[in-house]
């Protein structure tokens, strides 16, 4: 997702790097590349001035142009108007105990917004809670038999009109059925139009009149770019919107819609579609997006859909042979096999930091189509090989393998030159646990995310530059620390 908005940002701010020092001249001329990276994103004209503004103040206010590290404190700022750009966003249903809370969803024809709600659906039962579906998209044929089949899948009731065509009357009952039912939670999937029309408002308010939802979410389409934060806030002025769910972030989404539409309609984004598949649907995190944006990476939510998709049996098996000093080839094969549920490698590798670009630099190569060539020399190898490729595999054995997985000889050879350093890694990991990792990737983000963090800040100094007396007391304090661990801690 947002991949040109990324590369446009990042070739942007790169261009301030090597000048040795930054003026306010060359300074306004990368922001000006910036400014154009996100009007071609297509974010809205007014949000783009404001953002720019708002970046040049603060990055003179806080004298960046004499700081240690000016480009990275620069980036360090744009990270941090993003993250405001996009939040703050309350992520919680405010589900209620003992009381039936009603969700309403809304949208355009072609949203997603029936998909949408199976998915926020699935979500609310990972919670423990029973939910009920409502099919009142009476516009569209269709819409009512993909609810009823997406229940199905998830195991939720659906509530469908039996002839009933009056939207009105299909929500009060589907409500009704709920409450009586001591169902907890009630989403009703609402009828689209193609486009915003005044007959589709007037109904959508007439059941938010009647039902009385006790949270209206938008369904809208990041590939839409500015029509979506249009149709925001339309919708918006109709209904008093509580949060909007944006779809597609899977595709060639720009970007413009998910920077502009907290700022047009003071609405925020609260979930994002990132798939077809039924648990596609996230959290919407600001500060996790804009690492992703700058090319930052997003390895706390990585670990995060790991943790729920990943075989936990599997990997505990894992984690012991690491413990015991063993991983193999068919170790590696696993561990590739659980990363492929995570989604397209290319949408993994944008979650790590540093890694977003690799697919472009790889020439644009089939990273699918590579990982399938790598099971096939895997697969070609016998039990031993596998287990010990260095000390076995001589050069017979690597043609044998390559003719095996029709691939070069080389290809085999640079798997197995490459295998000692994957194991020693894989191995060293394995003496840290879940809550270490993760304390350690928030803390590699957040380092990230405040570049100053790495430029010798005294500890409680959160964006204040050094002075040049206090960067002699730092010296002259870790020459004497260093002195002193040279002694022996006397």
């Amino acid at each position: 997702m947002f991949e040109t908005l990324s590369a446009s940002l990042s070739s942007a701010l790169s261009s301030l790097r090597g000048r040795g020092k930054l003026t306010a001249a060359n300074m306004r001329e990368g922001l000006g590349d910036v400014r154009t990276a996100l009007l071609e994103a297509d974010v809205a004209y007014a949000v783009v001035d404001d953002f720019i503004d708002r970046v040049a103040d603060d990055a003179v206010g806080a004298q960046v142009l004499e700081s240690l590290d000016p480009t990275q404190q620069l980036v360090g700022i744009v990270h941090r108007e993003l993250v405001n750009l996009m939040g703050p966003v309350d992520h919680s249903l405010h589900l209620e105990a003992g009381k039936t809370t009603i969700l309403m969803l809304c949208g355009l024809q072609g949203s997603g917004k029936t998909t949408s709600c199976a998915k926020l659906a699935k979500k609310i039962k990972e919670q423990g809670r029973e939910v009920l579906l409502v099919a009142a998209d009476l516009q569209r044929p269709a819409a009512i038999e993909q609810l009823a089949v997406l229940g199905r899948q998830l195991n939720v009731a659906v509530h469908t009109p039996d002839g009933v065509t009056d939207p009105v009357a299909v929500c009060k009952a589907g409500v009704a059925k709920a409450k009586s039912s001591g169902i907890p939670v009630v989403i009703l999937d609402t009828a689209g139009r193609l486009a915003i029309d005044e007959a589709l408002m007037k109904e959508l308010a007439t059941i938010d009149r009647s039902v009385g939802p006790d949270q209206v979410f938008l369904v809208v389409d990041a590939m839409t770019g500015q029509d979506a934060v249009k149709s925001a806030a339309a919708f918006n002025e109709a209904l008093t919107i509580d949060g909007v769910i944006m779809t597609k972030l899977d595709g060639d989404a720009r970007g413009g819609a998910a920077l502009s539409v907290k700022s047009v309609t003071g609405v925020p984004i609260k979930f994002i579609g990132t798939g077809e598949q039924i648990d596609a649907l996230e959290d919407f995190h600001p500060e996790r997006m804009a690492g992703r944006i700058l090319g930052m990476g997003d390895v706390v939510s990585l670990v995060e859909e790991a943790q729920r998709k990943f075989d936990q049996e599997e990997m505990k098996r894992q984690e012991e042979r690491l413990k015991a000093g063993e991983f193999t080839l068919d170790d590696f094969k696993t561990m590739l096999s659980q990363t492929r549920r995570l989604g397209p490698l290319g949408k993994v590798l944008g979650m790590i930091p540093g890694m977003g670009g690799m697919q472009e630099m790889l020439g644009g190569a089939d990273l699918e189509k590579d990982m399938n060539r790598l099971f096939g020399i895997i697969d070609s190898m016998t039990p031993d090989e596998r287990r010990n490729p260095n000390r076995v595999i001589d050069q017979s054995r690597r043609r044998r393998i390559a003719t095996g997985a029709g691939v070069p000889t080389n290809e085999v050879s640079d798997l197995v030159k490459q295998f000692d350093g994957m194991a020693a890694l894989m191995k060293g990991m394995a003496g840290l646990g879940m809550k270490d990792r993760m304390r350690e990737v928030q803390k590699l983000q957040s380092q990230m995310a405040n570049p100053g963090a790495r430029l010798g800040r005294p500890k409680g100094d959160t964006g204040k530059r050094l002075t040049a007396d206090e960067r002699r007391k730092l010296k002259k304090q870790r020459e004497k620390e260093a002195r002193r661990k040279k002694r022996g801690g006397t």
